[in-house]
């Protein structure tokens, strides 16, 4: 049995989702031992636990009973940057990018299995807690030295353009996290390209070639079919 005071310094996991079943669910999985779980079934009561709570982790559902949880998620990011990570049946690839690009970090369509949950709260809380991106960034082979602009795979040193190292740059500030074509054409080539997807997957294609030992079947910059691009984190 832990103390209360190891218990208070645990995460704090907040659950926004109205159903029962769910609810039970995510506190059996993780109000273990390792989490310190809290949930609100309705949006209005998440977002004034949200406050009262100020949790390290956010899981939310979409479909709320009295706001839509992309509501919420954007109410939130007024004034947090806590980690949200959506829980949700919904899978149109528009309504994906519409949390994403309110300001969710992640999503997991329902259903899911608690290993790849605990994996992303893993990841999130790592990149939550890391109040700038490291100088040095690891994974696997691929080492990206920010402060010497400097990309190395294994024991290469790998020559990208101007370009394709702000891609890249942008991708290992939020390793683990899930960027939207739009996020990324708007901060890296500006709003005048929205509407231009083929220059970023051309980017991203001539990236791959350069750091994955087998483009093809990328293991650091992976594919989030019809929403972006997310670079592993390990």
């Amino acid at each position: 049995m832990k103390s209360e005071e190891a218990k208070a310094n645990l995460p704090r996991v907040l659950v926004i989702d109205d159903e029962v079943a769910i609810q039970r669910f995510l506190k059996t999985a993780l109000d273990t031992g390792d989490y310190s779980v809290h949930l609100a079934d309705s949006a209005h009561t998440g977002l004034a636990a949200a406050v009262a709570v100020r949790p390290d982790v956010i899981l939310i559902d979409l479909g709320l009973p009295d706001l839509d949880g992309v509501e919420v998620i954007r109410r939130v990011r007024e004034w947090s940057q806590v980690p949200i990570i959506v829980i949700s049946v919904r899978e149109r690839e528009d309504e994906k990018v519409q949390a994403l690009d309110a300001g969710a970090d992640d999503y997991l369509t329902k259903p899911f299995g608690i290993g790849e949950l605990l994996a992303r709260i893993k990841v999130a809380l790592r990149r939550s807690l890391q109040q700038a991106p490291q100088p040095v960034f690891q994974s696997g082979e691929l080492r990206v030295d920010l402060p010497h602009r400097r990309v190395t795979v294994g024991d290469e040193e790998v020559q990208l353009t101007p370009t394709e190292y702000e891609l890249l740059r942008m991708l290992v500030t939020h390793a683990g996290k899930v960027l939207t074509h739009s996020q990324i054409l708007r901060q890296i080539w500006g709003v005048a390209y929205l509407e231009q997807p083929h220059v970023l997957r051309v980017n991203i294609s001539n990236l791959r070639r350069k750091i994955e030992s087998d483009a093809s079947r990328p293991r650091y910059i992976l594919t989030e079919a019809g929403v972006g691009y997310r670079l592993k984190s390990e």
